[in-house]
């Protein structure tokens, strides 16, 4: 079980999904850190990632190996995030074998039709469930009711 998130700016969004999923699944579960600069990176490695690597090329070798990949929409945009999305880690990250678990959250202004917009806290429990229904793992009693 190798999970990428990737993120950058301040990593928030990144550290968020980082701490849920910690807490949703089992033990051994490997949860790399990607960040586009290394705040990014440091802040999902507080929220316990069991790894890091910060930069385009650590983006765009390490998610070749990830089963799931996770972040805003924005890492599959280049340019995006004030530009630190590089051409070379969107189209990495959106070439990737994974499966892309994308909350429809972006910096660029993008505009998602057939998308409503929810608070972030229920995106990432939403995408939280997608992993442990990936993985056939059970959900928690508040993810069973809905999210």
């Amino acid at each position: 079980m190798i999970i990428a998130v990737v993120d950058g700016m301040g990593g928030s969004i990144g550290a968020q999904i980082v701490l849920r999923l910690r807490n949703a699944l089992p033990e051994g579960a490997d949860i790399m850190a990607l960040g586009t600069n290394a705040i990014a990176t440091g802040n999902m490695i507080k929220a316990k990632a069991s790894r890091g690597a910060t930069g385009e090329n650590a983006v765009a070798y390490s998610v070749k190996d990830a089963e799931i990949i996770m972040g805003s929409l924005s890492i599959v945009v280049p340019n995006s995030m004030m530009g630190e999305v590089t051409p070379a880690i969107a189209t990495a990250v959106a070439s990737a074998p994974g499966r892309k678990i994308l909350l429809p959250v972006s910096n660029p202004p993008l505009e998602l039709l057939g998308v409503h917009k929810r608070p972030l806290q229920y995106l990432i429990k939403e995408a939280v469930v997608l992993v442990l229904e990936h993985y056939g793992l059970p959900l928690e009693p508040e993810e069973e009711q809905g999210v």
